[in-house]
């Protein structure tokens, strides 16, 4: 069983995050040492200000509990598409629904409506929905790109366990952050030595 998540500094931004905003979304929940997780996303504010640093929403958006839910569950979509791509698996065909219908839920033009009083009228939806929408629509294309580029060969997942972070291989570098690096080796070290009892 998994333990409750914690409250912890994320680790540095994994290779190619800073590029692809999809691969920072898949990121934003660790998987830590002892079973415990980090959600980055864990809350409407966190959510908000992750959204913030990337310039998809505004500080002051006003997130609500199903924003928060939407982009976590765009999130575990897109991570079982890289899963799928890292792995060389198909992938789930819901996983590709849920990238396409984000990318297609932003509208180009206000809305019309009926209001049976006052008649039809044309608006924008929910300024918050909105923002959260284009916030979704830009993360599933920026996951569409990436899973159709060359820079598709070097996805993997961070070759030290427990950590569940993506990554864009860079040579022969296989983790996501030198703290993951570091116990890698050290697991490694740990290993041979016990070996040689």
């Amino acid at each position: 069983m998994e333990e409750p998540v914690i409250d912890q500094p994320a680790p540095p931004p994994a290779q190619g995050e800073e590029e692809h905003p999809s691969l920072a979304l898949v990121n934003s929940a660790i998987a830590l040492p002892g079973g415990h997780t980090v959600d980055l996303l864990g809350t409407p504010e966190q959510a908000n200000q992750w959204l913030a640093r990337r310039g998809l929403a505004p500080v002051d958006a006003g997130m609500r509990d199903m924003c928060a839910t939407q982009l976590r569950s765009l999130r575990e979509q897109i991570r079982s598409l890289f899963a799928a791509r890292a792995e060389g698996l198909p992938a789930l065909p819901a996983a590709v629904t849920a990238v396409n219908d984000a990318m297609t839920r932003v509208p180009t033009a206000p809305l019309l409506r009926w209001d049976d009083k006052t008649g039809p009228y044309r608006t924008a939806p929910h300024p918050t929905t909105a923002i959260v929408d284009l916030a979704l629509a830009t993360l599933a294309a920026d996951a569409a790109d990436l899973l159709t580029s060359p820079d598709a060969e070097r996805l993997t997942a961070c070759g030290s366990p427990p950590c569940n972070r993506y990554l864009l291989r860079h040579g022969r570098r296989q983790w996501c952050s030198t703290r993951c690096g570091d116990r890698a080796r050290a697991a490694r070290a740990y290993a041979r030595r016990g070996n040689a009892r």
